[in-house]
């Protein structure tokens, strides 16, 4: 009967390989040979008792003393008994496995007629999906589709707030239809704005005291120190199906399902952290802004710049192995030194720190939560980012938004960001309120926007931001504000009247052939470049990543079972030392892992535990000493 049943299984049993069922199999032939034995002991018992009674009934007759008669006599009662016993044992083996053998018919029944119901569900789930799409795609291209535009975003159309929906409560950011920004810009000429700056304590003249935020984004790409390579090997092209894997998995974390490299790039996510810096110029602009505000624009363009590179990216990265590093050693090139380190695998946890020589640093402890809905992929990176300038002493925090994969039962996979993001500079109390817009068919708002405020730390709004988290930002200054009327549903916005705008970043192009080098940026192209001198733990060094890479996928499915069973293997000898050394129950607090690079400290402005740099990689790579490097790979 268990062969059977389906594989779906509880949150802990991954779905059954071709091993696992063979040892069912076997089982099943072996427990079949064992009622074969049953059997033949049955005959034999009743062979054996029938000759044992016939030779006491023998013994009967014969003349005895009148002593052994009785004894005799007793023994014969015995066997008797014996016999009345195994056959009822006998009988009783009979009955049951006639009975069973009726109830396993009326079991397979019941058990193909649930298989056939959850097939169909699936197929149901899969039409129903694809129907969505054919609405959505026929929505798109509908001639009314404007004056069906103003009845949602009138709220004609619009579920009163509070009922039930298809989406749990962990998806309210897909309520794009909501106010999209709490303010409204209107911009005014530059000699207006002068007049309305006349009798301020503080007149700013726009185009001389805003130079360090002039070209921000035109800083063009120096030509590289060290050649570095500009194409990988083309992607395969392997088809795989992405909902016959997920279907399983709905409502379970993402980092304990094993998922083949076919739906990865060959990059972790070590790499992938440390793909944020490659806008590091704005910072090294924001250096030399003696005014926090303006820096505040710098460091917030450079917080969206992170998810450029994530629009057309919806690969997995490879889960780092407990212990692996990666090192950025650009001093020459970008002028800054970046080390990542897996500092825990369950929760997955990377902890990253970055020198530059230009007069900043940056530091952050991240945790992936990832969760599969069913109908798209949700992650949340946990954790928070500081950036310092050494000069100024202006100490930035802020945290990553939501990302989310839609389509995974049909359609093209796409990728959006959602949430609030805010951004503290806790030595001036400046922020700068962030809001990624979520993508809706009925919205009229450009896909991918992001808009924001920067105030001082009376609250005063100084400028406004806006952009798209894929292209570009600009910042406009702030000359003046007023609220509006209010709104039908009683709501008041804030109007700021600002100057024209002004570009602070602009994405790089991607390179040629992009399309069929996963959508790797230029820095992107030259993180797995292998280099001389990295530690052994370092992501370039991970065997099952790199045969991804040259494009066979067959081996680094094979190179990553190996990987993740040696990780298993040292997770049990670190359980097994820690038993035998301590007297520890919770087996999370035995399963203590020490990072070579980090520690575990107090965040005095978050108050939280997170791990920071505690200093000695570069100088240990300097001396090529890496004796006390774990074996990971």
């Amino acid at each position: 009967m268990s062969s059977h049943s389906d594989d779906s299984g509880d949150d802990d049993d991954e779905t059954a390989s071709p091993a696992d069922k063979s040892e069912l199999h076997g089982t099943i032939k072996n427990l079949s040979l064992k009622l074969d034995d049953l059997s033949t002991c049955n005959d034999l018992i009743a062979k054996h008792g029938a000759a044992l009674q016939r030779s006491l009934n023998e013994l009967d007759g014969l003349r005895i003393p009148y002593e052994s008669s009785e004894k005799l006599k007793a023994v014969n009662e015995r066997a008797t008994l014996f016999r009345i016993t195994s056959n009822a044992m006998i009988n009783a083996c009979r009955d049951f496995l006639q009975l069973a053998e009726t109830h396993s018919r009326k079991w397979q029944r019941a058990l193909q007629y649930e298989q056939e119901q959850r097939i169909h569900l699936e197929e149901t789930i899969e039409q129903l999906a694809k129907q969505h799409n054919s609405l959505e795609r026929a929505f798109r291209s509908a001639p009314g589709r404007a004056d069906l535009s103003t009845s949602f975003s009138q709220g004609n159309l619009l579920t009163p707030k509070g009922e039930d929906s298809e989406e749990d409560e962990d998806t309210e950011y897909f309520d794009a239809m909501e106010d999209s920004t709490s303010f409204i810009t209107v911009i005014t000429e530059a000699k207006e704005d002068r007049k309305a700056e006349c009798g301020t304590a503080d007149p700013v003249d726009w185009t001389s005291a805003d130079n360090v935020l002039d070209g921000a984004s035109l800083v063009p790409k120096a030509p590289p120190k060290v050649k570095r390579r500009v194409r990988i090997p083309n992607k395969p092209n392997y088809s795989l199906n992405l909902w016959s894997i997920m279907k399983n998995c709905i409502g379970r974390e993402l980092s304990k399902i094993p998922m083949p490299v076919n739906f990865n790039e060959p990059l972790s996510m070590l790499q992938r952290l440390t793909e944020d810096l490659e806008y590091h110029h704005l910072l090294d602009k924001a250096v030399h802004c003696t005014n926090s505000v303006e820096q505040m624009c710098l460091v917030a363009a450079f917080s969206v710049s992170s998810y450029s590179t994530t629009v057309h990216r919806i690969a997995k990265p490879f889960n780092p192995m407990l212990g692996e590093t990666f090192e950025l050693d650009r001093f020459d090139e970008m002028g800054l030194r970046s080390l990542c380190e897996q500092v825990s695998h369950h929760p997955p946890s990377a902890a990253h720190h970055v020198f530059s020589k230009n007069g900043w640093s940056l530091w952050q402890e991240i945790t992936i939560s990832s969760k599969f809905r069913g109908k798209y992929l949700s992650i949340m990176p946990l954790g928070a980012i500081h950036l310092e300038f050494q000069a100024s002493g202006n100490h930035y925090v802020w945290r990553k938004s939501t990302s989310t994969v839609h389509n995974i039962i049909v359609g093209k996979l796409w990728i959006d960001q959602t949430g609030d993001i805010e951004i503290v500079n806790h030595k001036t109390k400046d922020r700068c309120q962030l809001k990624f817009l979520p993508y809706s068919y009925f919205s009229k708002e450009v896909a991918r926007k992001v808009t924001g405020v920067v105030s001082d730390g009376q609250g005063k709004a100084h400028y406004v931001l806006s952009g798209t988290w894929d292209e570009q930002m600009e910042c406009a200054k702030i000359v003046q504000s007023s609220p509006s009327s209010p709104s039908l549903d009683g709501k008041q916005k804030t109007v700021y009247q600002t100057l024209p705008a002004k570009l602070l970043w602009k994405k790089y192009p991607l390179p040629e052939n992009a399309e069929n080098m996963y959508y790797f940026s230029e820095l992107a192209l030259t993180l797995n470049e292998h280099e001389e001198g990295v530690a052994p733990t370092d992501s370039r060094l991970r065997p099952d990543q790199r045969l991804m890479e040259k494009g066979h996928w067959d081996e680094a499915n094979t190179e990553k079972q190996r990987l993740e069973e040696k990780q298993r293997l040292s997770r049990r000898r670190r359980l097994e030392a820690c038993s035998r050394g301590c007297n520890v129950e919770d087996e999370k607090e035995a399963d203590v892992y020490t990072p070579l690079w980090f520690e575990k400290r107090l965040d005095p402005l978050t108050r939280e535990m997170a791990f920071v740099y505690k200093g000695g990689y570069w100088e240990t790579k300097e001396k090529q000493d890496w004796h006390m490097c774990p074996n990971i790979f």
